[in-house]
């Protein structure tokens, strides 16, 4: 790989395929996405338990921290709410 690493979009993609993979869960949001010493930080939301209705289903957010090639090195769970509090402080 260059210098430069892989592009955004491939990094979100390798790191969401990594996560998915060691998590277990799928992704249903990038939330944010910054770029670190070494690789990059991202957030992603998930589905933890899907409820009828979708708004009283529970989702988490997950810190995500990868290398410029997007190999997942490290996550954590840092916020959990329901879907129609998203917006509230957890």
């Amino acid at each position: 790989m260059s210098d430069v690493g892989k592009s955004l979009a491939a990094v979100i993609e390798s790191a969401r395929s990594g996560f998915e993979r060691l998590a277990g869960r799928q992704v249903e949001a990038v939330s944010a996405v910054n770029r670190q010493d070494g690789g990059w930080r991202l957030e992603f939301e998930v589905v933890e338990l899907a409820r009828i209705p979708g708004s009283t289903s529970l989702l988490g957010t997950y810190e995500i921290r990868v290398d410029h090639d997007g190999e997942v090195l490290e996550y954590d769970r840092v916020r959990r709410y329901y879907a129609n509090r998203a917006d509230e402080e957890a």
